[in-house]
């Protein structure tokens, strides 16, 4: 997914957005939702982040992914939202809980995750 980075017509800054229809085109893909640690989760594609400036937590939107068959997913998450300044701390906390490889699924990558501010 390329890389994004502009001020909408609100004024509020997005990282990584969706070019226009391609959100409609995800959604058109998804078919049915697991947890962040069913055994079939191939990776995560998509970590959609929302916030407001000065506000320290970033509240989470959706997460989509894919599965080892190749079946595209919303991904239920055990938070709802993530300290702006120890983000990657959180999940990875979270990750551990679960017993999910946070890096193995992608999670941590930058390229997909989609922040809102």
């Amino acid at each position: 997914m390329d890389t994004i980075d502009y001020r909408n017509h609100y004024g509020a800054i997005e990282t990584n957005g969706l070019y226009p229809g391609q959100q409609q085109e995800l959604l058109d893909m998804l078919d049915g939702q697991v947890d962040w640690n069913d055994p079939t989760l191939a990776k995560i594609t998509r970590l959609r982040l929302l916030s407001d400036p000065g506000f320290p937590y970033w509240d989470v939107s959706y997460c989509y992914g894919v599965l080892k068959n190749g079946t595209h997913v919303r991904v239920q998450l055990p938070f709802h939202q993530l300290r702006k300044a120890k983000m990657k701390a959180d999940i990875i906390e979270a990750a551990k809980r679960d017993g999910v490889y946070a890096k193995g699924i992608g999670i941590l990558d930058d390229s997909i995750i989609s922040k809102l501010c």
